[in-house]
């Protein structure tokens, strides 16, 4: 028996592929320059394993063993990089049509260059993982927060992805955080720049725009969005970009829930404290608290219902 689909496939497939040629800029046929999603989540995962040995992938790690799995996380990581490095340099020169043509080398040498950060970033990490400790007297131990926190999460994505921005790897740092970004809730650009010491507890509806500037010791916690007030145009019409957007905070910054501060030239002095719920579009000057005024709460006691009479009426 035909389907009754089967008899309008024809004019369907037609006029799905004539519409991919009317809408090209939504469709990449015949070009295969563009890196592998898939494999970028994978490589997020084993770069967890080397960030973080016994924690995930392998965990029955000894001194015995841990120079061996390293060296084949390495050799795998590698191949993989290299891979996904050289599609993003040929999407990068494509997309900027600069007509320079990447090299395997360049992408090696790049890749080489991210793993050899590797000791650093996990410097960085150590740090923002006791940060989570301490910050969050619901955490029991380090190790809770590197295998259980959601914004520790983000910020591991987000460190790793950062470096490969800083080398001048387009698009798979993006690629990155907004898997992040799925998984947690928390929006991280990997362009803003963050210091020591981070916290994001709770993760869930933080965004951190791209020109953010986060100095060390900072806690934000959810639903803090730092984002931009204003987008300067061109004599086209079209949003300039490059400029700084988004807010700059200073040291030991506390931002507490749902709190938004807005501008490329709003700045958080260094130990203020940003109440919930706020929006912030102006400086706030260091060492100071920024709240709303105290609410009044009215509380009265619940009316009683009056019993409802009954209507005396013919029964069935």
């Amino acid at each position: 028996m035909t389907h009754p689909m089967d008899r309008e496939l024809d004019k369907l497939t037609d006029d799905i592929v004539a519409n991919y040629r009317s809408a090209k800029r939504t469709q990449r046929i015949g070009s295969a320059v563009l890196p592998s999603r898939d494999a970028i989540v994978e490589i997020i995962g084993e770069l967890r394993q080397l960030v973080f040995p016994g924690f995930f992938g392998k965990l029955a790690l000894t001194r015995a063993n841990v120079r061996y799995h390293v060296g084949d996380l390495l050799v795998r990581l590698g191949r993989q990089l290299v891979e996904q490095i050289f599609q993003c340099l040929l999407y990068g020169a494509v997309h900027e049509a600069n007509g320079q043509d990447p090299t395997s080398p360049q992408a090696e040498a790049l890749a080489r260059k991210f793993l050899r950060r590797v000791p650093a970033i996990r410097d960085m990490l150590a740090l923002d993982a006791q940060a989570a400790y301490d910050g969050d007297p619901a955490a029991k131990s380090v190790d809770e927060v590197i295998y259980c926190y959601p914004g520790f999460y983000a910020i591991t994505v987000y460190r790793l992805a950062h470096e490969l921005l800083e080398l001048g790897v387009a698009l798979m740092p993006r690629i990155m955080t907004e898997y992040a970004h799925s998984v947690t809730g928390a929006d991280i650009h990997p362009g803003a720049q963050i210091g020591r010491n981070f916290f994001i507890d709770h993760a869930t509806g933080v965004v951190i725009g791209e020109t953010s500037r986060i100095g060390d010791n900072v806690k934000i916690y959810h639903g803090v969005t730092l984002g931009a007030l204003s987008f300067p145009k061109d004599e086209r019409g079209r949003i300039i970009k490059g400029l700084q957007r988004h807010p700059t905070l200073g040291d030991r910054v506390t931002i507490y829930p749902n709190a938004t501060i807005l501008g490329g030239a709003t700045v958080i002095g260094t130990g203020a404290t940003i109440g919930g719920n706020t929006y912030i579009t102006e400086s706030v000057p260091p060492n100071t608290v920024v709240g709303h005024k105290r609410p009044e709460l009215s509380v009265r006691p619940k009316r009683r219902r009056r019993p409802v009479s009954k209507t005396p009426g013919r029964t069935n």
